[in-house]
């Protein structure tokens, strides 16, 4: 067969398809169609060559076979045998398709059909154990049925595919290459699978970005990222898989290998460093020791398990049933080990050595509390889990039922959750609401109580002992007030009220009837009651009225001076304060 270029003109092909008959078949290479043609510059399929090529009369396509190709500007298409458009530029392939741009990109395929005026190429597989595959150095797709674009250089499957690169195999019903810049985009069904060994990170969703360079996958549709070290739930958000780095919006949450949940509107998270940052509406969450941290920004350490947060600040402890709500500016829980200092943020606190860890729960200023069976406020707090203690610094004050308490230091011991001792190491001062502008009051220089089931059982203070008590008459009227001052005093409290009292080793006292007692009399000089400062639910936890901030900020002791007004609000029951306290001495022989 003569030498041909590979498109002719129609009067001329009778001619030369008689020559074809009449010599010695042989193949030969088909001359280009165009040999000047710049073939970047040109949109059209060019034939480049063919070992055979005919044409019917009535057919509107060549048909060429043996060593075929095609050139597409810069990329080229091979294969076996083909239908060539020439008017259009079309064409369809078959056996062994190829297709090659520079030394980078190969598309493989059992047909193709390449449309000139769409300039795209579908192509198919006859095999479904040998898939068409797209390679681009080290990224490979493979697919039943892919569509090419060759106008706009990128490829396209719906029928389910998978792409996989040196770290990580994505699985999709629908997805979407482009080869110049690395980006993929998969739908419905998605599934990221890492390759590293060791590695178990696993991404779930229905609509994935992902760049085959940076390793870095983002989604905008309900996502599950699961390793062994936990997983990750978000709706919108990226994440590398080359450094386990996440950016995680629309509210989204991390759950750690220690059962920890971290949540929040806007999350940075850190699966090496085990790092995680939230803002807005964060929530902390630990089940383990069931006690949650709610704030506007958070931060948590996996690694250490310690945490902070901050803007409008809570503290949830809920391991027994009634939860503990804790308002402060500032929250922290910190895992202390082996040596452990627990310093007050703002005041210094006992040292506890011990030779294992503990966490500690410090929250400060302005701290508020509240329980349904115990509220307080005070400056500065510090919890320390191990021993149970709860240390309140800065005027504290404590309140249960009617009972309230304050001083300059008040230390609670925590038992199942309920209070079982408190200690008033440095001045202590306890009043109970009786009625109208009556109290019953006690004060001394330290002050010790301990408790049973939450109600009072016993009281023991030390140090400047004053008392005022209104005792109750059979028929449960008030008619006079007892007025007594000792060094020493223990009082026995039966269903919470006071059932045996011993003063020693002097004391001295004084009863007088009402309608001969002054108003003066009726409070002991420290005597304030901070009714209208105290919490009446978890949400009035945030609520730091000016009255509170102006006795925090306070420079002077806030018992100091002379007697404060009472405040104009009572309590609404009248039973005895629950607290906790340190068991105390024996009791000696003094006079009751």
């Amino acid at each position: 067969m003569a030498i041909l270029t590979s498109l002719f003109a129609a009067a001329a092909l009778p001619a030369i398809m008689a020559q074809n008959s009449r010599t010695q078949r042989r193949h030969v290479r088909i001359a280009p169609q165009i040999p000047q043609a710049d073939r970047r510059k040109d949109g059209r399929v060019i034939l480049e060559r063919a070992d055979r090529l005919t044409r019917a009369l009535n057919d509107q396509y060549m048909v060429v076979t043996g060593n075929v190709e095609f050139s597409k500007g810069a990329m080229l298409m091979f294969c076996d045998s083909a239908h060539y458009y020439p008017e259009e530029g079309s064409m369809d392939a078959f056996g062994n398709v190829r297709m090659e741009q520079g030394d980078t990109l190969f598309v493989y395929a059992d047909e193709l059909n390449y449309s000139g005026p769409q300039e795209v190429a579908y192509l198919y597989s006859d095999d479904p154990k040998r898939p068409v595959r797209l390679i681009n150095r080290d990224v490979k797709l493979e697919t039943d049925v892919f569509t090419y674009d060759l106008y706009r250089e990128i490829g396209f499957y719906n029928t389910g595919g998978v792409l996989t690169d040196r770290r990580n195999r994505l699985t999709s019903i629908e997805g979407e290459y482009i080869p110049s810049t690395k980006e993929a985009n998969f739908y419905t069904g998605v599934h990221l699978k890492s390759l590293r060994d060791n590695d178990t990170l696993d991404i779930y969703t229905d609509s994935l970005y992902y760049n085959t360079s940076t390793h870095i996958a983002e989604f905008t549709s309900p996502t599950r990222i699961v390793n062994g070290q936990g997983d990750i739930t978000s709706t919108d958000g990226i994440y590398n898989t080359a450094t386990e780095y996440a950016e995680l919006y629309a509210h989204s949450l991390v759950r750690t290998r220690r059962g920890t949940t971290l949540e929040g509107d806007t999350l940075l998270y850190d699966r090496v460093t085990g790092r995680g940052e939230a803002f807005g509406n964060m929530m902390l969450v630990d089940s383990a020791r069931q006690s949650a941290l709610k704030g506007n920004y958070g931060y948590y350490d996996e690694i250490v398990d310690s945490a902070y947060v901050t803007g409008r600040a809570l503290a949830m402890e809920y391991s027994k049933g009634d939860t503990l709500y804790m308002h402060g500016r500032y929250i922290t829980s910190v895992l202390r080990i082996d040596s452990l200092n627990v310093p007050n943020p703002v005041d210094s606190l006992p040292d506890l050595v011990r030779p294992d860890s503990t966490h500690v729960l410090n929250a400060w200023p302005r701290v508020r509390f509240y329980r349904t069976d115990l509220q307080g406020i005070c400056d500065s707090m510090a919890y320390v889990e191990r021993d149970s203690m709860l240390y309140m610094h800065r005027h504290p004050v404590v309140w249960s039922e009617d009972r309230q308490i304050f001083g300059n230091v008040i230390n609670v011991h925590m038992n199942d959750s309920t209070v079982d001792r408190v200690h008033l190491p440095d001045f202590g001062f306890s009043a109970q609401y009786i009625e109208d502008d009556f109290y019953n009051q006690l004060s001394g220089k330290e002050m010790v109580a301990l408790l049973e089931n939450g109600t009072m059982r016993r009281l023991d203070v030390s140090g400047n002992v004053e008392a005022i008590f209104f005792p109750e008459e059979n028929d449960s009227t008030i008619n006079k007030m007892v007025s007594v001052q000792s060094s020493f005093m223990t009082g026995w409290f039966e269903n919470g009220q006071l059932h045996r009292m011993k003063m020693w080793p002097e004391s001295q006292g004084v009863a007088t009837p009402l309608y001969l007692a002054r108003r003066s009399m009726l409070l002991l000089p420290k005597f304030h009651w901070f009714g209208t400062l105290r919490p009446k639910n978890a949400d009035d936890v945030f609520v730091v009225s000016p009255e509170m901030d102006a006795l925090m900020g306070g420079e002077t002791d806030p018992t100091a001076g002379a007697p404060t007004k009472v405040d104009a609000e009572k309590p609404d029951s009248v039973e005895a304060m629950e607290i906790s306290v340190p068991e105390s001495p024996e009791e000696d022989n003094g006079g009751e």
